[in-house]
């Protein structure tokens, strides 16, 4: 069997690039950062793991940055912060653990520094795993993105990435005129034409090649041009609904969406 058919096939490992500032929504959420900011009663990051998990990737690294003691409080405390608990008194570990989804979960977290770019974390993360291809995420954006279709996708061509891109909808009313400035005709925020990086990425392991810059590449003014340049970037199309949690009103559009049917809830539990 080809390879690369066989990889879309299994779990991957997912890379959560959480170690950034969160300079945007610093003002509103002060210390805590922005991927753990909630939608309903669970972080962004939880929705984002949950999405990956439904598809069967449950391995996530998460390069920590800055931040990142809260992370780890995070997920040593998940049990007791998500969870019912039952207590058997008397013994050294009293806890007895409750068997919800993430269960199967497995969550390899090391520091990655507070200045390191993003392209090192990718490097950094993938050198502490064992697989030939690999899905990138932000970490701060859903959608109803079908993850291993994505993935089918990178397995049937020959290039190094696959970026998932997403058309968005204008925050305006176009107007369409004519030479003498009257209008024609008006759209209420339409879909551009334009395809925009919704950040969900699937890497070969030789992607390597292009993150080895002792720090001074970006992944998004380096690595991506580069790789586009070179020809072994593709775009993944996604159709359906993406947005991504970059301030205070985002966070509020997605809990009012969580509150009536969430897009990007495809798992059924």
């Amino acid at each position: 069997m080809n390879q690369r058919l066989y990889m879309s096939m299994t779990s991957l490992p997912v890379i959560l690039l959480v170690g950034g500032s969160g300079s945007r929504m610093r003002a509103d959420v002060g210390n805590r950062p922005k991927h753990l900011v909630e939608v309903g009663s669970r972080p962004i990051l939880w929705h984002v793991m949950r999405l990956y998990s439904h598809f069967g990737h449950t391995n996530f690294v998460l390069p920590l940055g800055h931040h990142g003691e809260v992370f780890r409080k995070y997920f040593l405390d998940f049990s007791s912060l998500t969870q019912d608990l039952e207590f058997r008194l008397g013994t050294e570990d009293s806890r007895i653990p409750s068997s919800g989804v993430e269960k199967d979960w497995h969550v390899n977290l090391f520091d990655a520094g507070v200045q390191t770019s993003k392209a090192d974390r990718i490097r950094m993360a993938i050198n502490r795993i064992d697989a030939e291809t690999l899905c990138v995420t932000y970490g701060d954006g859903i959608g109803d993105i079908d993850v291993n279709s994505a993935i089918e996708f990178h397995s049937s061509h020959d290039c190094i990435a696959t970026v998932t891109g997403y058309r968005p909808f204008s925050q305006y009313g176009v107007l369409d005129i004519d030479e003498q400035g009257r209008v024609f005709s008006m759209h209420e925020k339409p879909r551009l034409d334009h395809w925009i990086n919704a950040g969900f990425f699937v890497f070969d392991r030789s992607v390597l090649e292009y993150l080895d810059g002792d720090g001074k590449v970006d992944l998004e003014t380096d690595v991506m041009p580069k790789l586009a340049s070179d020809g072994e970037l593709m775009m993944y199309k996604h159709e359906g609904f993406w947005a991504s949690m970059d301030t205070l009103k985002d966070a509020q559009n997605l809990n009012n969406m969580w509150n009536n049917s969430a897009p990007w809830k495809v798992w059924g539990d």
